[in-house]
């Protein structure tokens, strides 16, 4: 095959788009205005929005960085997707609780409740730039993909992928991205199950093959570090706790994730949001490894030079090169839904922060309609700066988009969700020791990711320590009242009602 599409293959990526669109504006049925752009109207069920937590979470990262790592490598990263056992439990048992008491509107309001508007928006800030990062490569990762299958310049990928996105979460709010998440989210799954049954039913001896291809040829566990006494080194231990971490800060800490928790108040359906989510994003992660082996394992039999290259295009490579025509434009759907799904979210949330977090602190009279308009606007804007990034880094060498995602939310999630976690599990903790902590986990956080060696995957970790320590003590040297003193205000797991 010549790897090109064919006619149909562009009918059924297009009708995608359209279709998504359609329902991104549909959805919504009346304009959203107020606490309903941003939290919805409380009628979007709680499976639909935990699927719209795990499509945010794994986006185009999954689909094509996690395969082409076990392709090239072996499942050591697998480690980290384990680290789930980690943030679910600790977010459903000490952090849920507290945002469902509270009652809050945005993940950093909690930051200002617990210690000042100041660090409400200190927080909010460096989210807002992890998100434009963020969104870039996930408008850089399908473009390079849909170039090579296209022929079509990337740049011209980037901006029409950032304009589709753009259109239905500035129209429909945080209701239009949920439900076209959930949808996103499912062709996602569907495209990678289907994906993997193609490569099993193409491979001389099926299953068993690629097991028994995969042991010989060390593509699962076999060479990989378990544990260095040197915790800054890559082992499957450092991995785990550092992903772990990092998804829980996710969880607890990152607007995009916590507006979700925020549609509803019922702590029942927050948890059970939780769960799906960690057994979606599991599963899902699992999946696409399994298909990197079983990529290696069909090359290796197709006899010839086995293909190579950047990590992040290996499948995309099989889906446009060796499957039928038709069927590539729905892996190549699956592919887009990866992206606008994270895309979208990631504006409706900088859109969503910005206002509340900067713009309604700053002028605590501001109107919901005014509101509603400003958070389209910057929606808007923040379209047009992450297709700019984009298309910086797709001239830049970027030599696993996966690794340096997760370098990118070890650093500036490491920072916030240490906060939120001083502030939550600690009774002591005051705003002036807080804020003193703040400053100097960022500098540290800025030492160790520019100035060492430390693997990436202990930066979550560093941050955590770093924030704990430093903001408790300087608490204690300052001497200032905390406000969670006062028990009644319900800012701590401690002060929450038991049972």
């Amino acid at each position: 095959m010549d790897g090109k599409f064919a006619v149909i293959d562009y009918v059924i990526l297009i009708a995608y788009l359209l279709f998504i669109l359609y329902i991104g504006i549909a959805v919504a049925k009346k304009e959203m205005k107020g606490k309903e752009f941003f939290k919805g109207d409380g009628s979007i069920p709680w499976w639909v929005t935990s699927v719209s937590l795990f499509a945010t979470l794994l986006s185009p990262i999954s689909f094509l960085s996690l395969a082409g790592n076990s392709y090239l490598g072996n499942w050591q990263l697998w480690a980290g997707q384990i680290g789930l056992f980690i943030a679910v439990p600790v977010a459903i048992y000490f952090f849920l609780p507290v945002y469902r008491n509270l009652n809050i509107d945005t993940a950093y309001e909690y930051l200002e409740r617990r210690f000042g508007k100041g660090l409400r928006i200190m927080g909010s800030s460096l989210f807002i730039i992890y998100q434009v990062g963020r969104m870039s490569i996930i408008m850089y990762l399908p473009a390079l993909a849909l170039s090579a299958v296209t022929g079509i310049h990337t740049v011209m990928i980037i901006l029409f992928m950032g304009v589709i996105a753009t259109i239905y979460s500035s129209i429909g709010g945080i209701k239009s991205v949920l439900w076209t998440d959930f949808i996103q989210g499912i062709v996602l799954i569907g495209g990678g199950v289907f994906a993997l049954v193609v490569l099993v039913l193409s491979i001389k001896g099926g299953l068993p093959e690629i097991m028994k291809v995969g042991v010989q040829d060390n593509k699962f566990f076999s060479e990989a570090v378990i544990f260095d006494p040197n915790i800054f080194n890559d082992s499957l231990f450092i991995i785990f706790l550092g992903a772990g971490l990092s998804t829980l800060f996710s969880y607890i800490s990152s607007q995009d994730m916590v507006q979700r928790y925020l549609t509803t108040t019922d702590l029942k359906q927050m948890n059970k949001m939780t769960i799906l989510n960690g057994v979606l994003s599991l599963g899902t992660a699992t999946l696409f490894f399994f298909i990197g082996t079983s990529l290696y394992v069909f090359y290796k039999q197709a006899g010839g030079a086995m293909p190579d290259g950047a990590k992040d295009l290996i499948f995309a490579n099989f889906i446009v090169t060796e499957l039928p025509a038709g069927i590539s434009g729905l892996l190549i759907a699956g592919l887009f839904a990866a992206g606008q799904s994270t895309l979208s979210t990631g504006l409706n949330s900088v859109a969503t922060s910005w206002t509340l977090d900067i713009q309604k602190v700053l002028r605590p009279d501001m109107s919901d309609e005014k509101g509603t308009q400003i958070a389209k606007i910057v929606s808007i804007v923040v379209g047009v700066l992450s297709i700019v990034f984009a298309i910086v880094l797709a001239y830049s060498n970027v030599s696993s988009a996966y690794e340096w995602f997760n370098g990118l939310m070890g650093l500036v999630l490491g920072i916030i969700g240490g906060t939120f976690t001083l502030g939550v599990l600690t009774k002591r903790a005051n705003t002036k020791g807080a804020i003193a902590g703040f400053i100097v986990t960022t500098m540290i956080a800025i030492y160790v990711s520019y100035f060492t060696d430390t693997t990436l995957w202990a930066y979550s970790l560093i941050n955590l320590v770093s924030s704990l320590v430093f903001g408790y003590l300087f608490s204690l040297l300052f001497k200032g009242k905390s406000k969670a003193e006062d028990a009644s205000a319900h800012l701590t797991y401690y002060d929450q009602p038991k049972g």
